[in-house]
C-alpha cells in the first residue's frame, strides 16, 4: 500500500519537541500538470508545496488559511505562491521562460529570485487572527529560507528537509518548543539546547528515499527515527488534496463586483468577460 497526499504531525514531550512529515505524490502532480513548467520551475513548486503541507497543517481549524508567497527583484521567477486550507493545496509560479533557460540545471534561490523576499502568513478566519512573517530568499533551497523564517520571526530552532525523488515529494518539519508558559517570556530558547541537539542530529539522519518511498508509512518513518524515545505521540492531520476554490459562482460575483462601464471595457465583442484562474490554469467566460 502507498502512504502519499499525508501529512502527520509528532511531539516527543520530553525533548519538548515537535515535527511533521508530508509525502506528496498524486496531488502534487495534478498541480504542476495544470501548466506547462520547465523542470527548474517543476522541482521549485514541488519543493513549495511540501513546505505548504508542511507549515499549513500546523493550523488548529480548517477554517484558517496558510499562504507562502516568494516575489522577486531581478530574478527569472516575478512571483510564487502556494496555499493551503482545510487539506486542500494549490500553487502558482509566473516565471521569464528567457531567463529560467539561461540559468544553470540546478539553480540556487539567489539565481532564481534575484534580491527576493519570503512571506509566510497565517489567517484564522473564525477569529480574524492575522499573522505575517517575511525574511530574505536565501540559502539553497526553500527549506534552508524556511528555517531563517523560524530562526528570525518566531525564534524556534527548526530543521526542515524536503526530497524529490520522479513523481514523489516528501519533507520533515522538526521543531524545539520553548521551555516557560505561554504569555511569559521564553527561556532556553538556543539551537545548543541539548534536548534539541539530540533531536536535530537525529532528525537530520532521515534521507531523501525514506521521505519519498511511497511503501513506507510515516509513521514507521517517525518509528525509525525516534524509537528509543520514552514516548512519542502521532497527531494525525487532514488528507491532502489538489484544491481550487475559483468556480463559476465565485468568480460571477467578483466580476460583478466592478462599476458597469468597468465590466463594459473587460468584456469582449461579444459581451463575455473571460477570467482566467492563475492556480488551476481554467478560463471562465462570464457573460456581462
Amino acid at each position: 500500500m502507498s502512504d502519499v497526499d499525508r501529512v502527520i504531525g509528532f511531539t516527543i514531550a520530553s525533548r519538548s519537541a515537535r515535527g511533521r512529515l508530508v509525502r506528496l505524490g498524486p496531488v502534487m502532480e495534478q498541480i504542476l500538470a495544470a501548466h506547462g513548467y520547465p523542470p527548474a520551475i517543476e522541482k521549485l513548486l514541488a519543493e513549495a508545496l511540501v513546505v505548504t503541507a508542511l507549515l499549513g497543517t500546523t493550523l488548529k481549524t480548517d477554517d484558517g488559511q496558510m499562504t507562502l508567497q516568494a516575489q522577486t527583484n531581478g530574478g527569472a521567477i516575478e512571483l510564487l505562491v502556494c496555499d493551503y486550507k482545510g487539506g486542500e493545496l494549490r500553487g502558482y509560479v509566473k516565471h521569464d521562460p528567457d531567463k529560467i533557460a539561461s540559468l544553470p540545471h540546478d539553480p540556487d534561490l539567489k539565481a532564481l529570485f534575484g534580491d527576493g523576499y519570503l512571506a509566510i502568513t497565517f489567517d484564522q478566519d473564525l477569529t480574524g487572527e492575522r499573522y505575517q512573517g517575511i525574511v530574505p530568499l536565501e540559502g539553497a533551497c526553500l527549506a534552508d529560507a524556511i528555517e531563517h523564517y523560524f530562526a528570525q520571526s518566531e525564534q524556534i530552532p527548526s530543521l526542515v528537509r524536503t526530497a524529490l525523488s520522479g513523481e514523489m515529494a516528501g519533507g520533515i518539519l522538526v521543531q524545539h518548543l520553548p521551555e516557560g508558559e505561554v504569555g511569559r517570556e521564553r527561556l532556553h530558547v538556543r539551537h545548543d539546547h541539548p534536548e534539541w541537539e539530540h533531536v536535530s542530529i537525529i532528525a537530520h539522519t532521515v534521507s531523501a528515499d525514506e521521505l519519498t518511498d511511497s511503501a513506507l508509512p510515516l509513521e514507521n518513518l517517525v518509528w525509525r527515527l525516534f524509537h528509543e524515545e520514552d514516548e512519542v505521540r502521532i497527531l494525525e492531520a487532514p488528507k491532502l488534496r489538489k484544491g481550487c476554490r475559483c468556480d463559476m459562482e465565485h468568480v460571477r460575483s467578483v466580476v460583478m463586483r466592478f462599476p458597469e462601464d468597468e465590466r463594459a471595457e473587460m468584456a469582449d465583442e461579444h459581451g463575455v468577460i473571460s477570467v482566467d484562474c492563475a492556480f488551476c490554469s481554467k478560463i471562465f467566460p462570464i457573460r456581462i
